[in-house]
């Protein structure tokens, strides 16, 4: 079972949280985790790129030249893809679904590794609260810079909290997230996790077998 330090708003361990295993001690499989975050990404990529055939190409409504008697080879249209500024053959198409299937276990258990990793690695920060009476960016700052976390960090709270979500809203390296909201790449994308107690408590509700 995980134990994770838990800190106040001054910086100072107050005590140790014990976390489940099954959320938080899974054995991490990078090639798990590759493939559901190929897929997700996959799932969300844009299929910008779109080129026309030669039926939705502009122009080329007769025949260029009869069909006989002029010498030349014979042609249909001035939009066939043999032609400049005609129709492109074979290009890409807005139609194209870049769309993964994932398995919704195999999508669970990469999250799972990610917060595990996490944990074994001391890139989980437990603080006993993390709020914003104000919601002034300085005040977020004055406790997060207390913490032993550094660099990009995601900020895990059990429901959303406007206060201190306007205290976080002007910081590029700092994102907020409900326990709801939170997914494997923001997991992955952090260098450090920090959540409420009761934030890891709702994960492992949601999370456990038991549930």
């Amino acid at each position: 079972m995980p134990k994770v330090k838990l800190y106040n708003s001054e910086g100072a361990v107050i005590g140790e949280k014990s976390l489940k295993d099954e959320v938080f001690g899974i054995a991490v499989k990078p090639a798990l985790i590759h493939e559901v975050v190929v897929g997700l990404q996959a799932s969300s990529r844009q299929p910008l790129a779109h080129t026309k055939t030669r039926g939705e190409v502009r122009g080329g409504g007769r025949k260029p030249w009869k069909q006989k008697g002029t010498g030349r080879a014979r042609q249909g249209s001035i939009r066939s893809p043999i032609w400049v500024g005609g129709g492109i053959t074979f290009g890409p198409r807005k139609e194209r679904d870049y769309t993964k299937k994932i398995n919704r276990k195999a999508k669970k258990q990469a999250f799972l590794m990610s917060l595990s990793d996490k944990a074994a690695n001391d890139r989980l920060v437990l603080v006993e609260s993390i709020g914003s009476k104000q919601g002034k960016t300085k005040e977020t700052v004055s406790l997060l810079g207390k913490l032993p976390a550094k660099g990009k960090l995601v900020l895990v709270t059990p429901s959303r909290d406007e206060m201190l979500a306007r205290s976080t809203r002007n910081l590029r390296t700092v994102r907020l997230l409900g326990v709801s909201a939170i997914g494997l790449l923001d997991v992955l994308n952090a260098d450090y996790l920090v959540m409420t107690p009761a934030a890891a408590d709702k994960i492992e509700n949601i999370y456990s077998k038991k549930s």
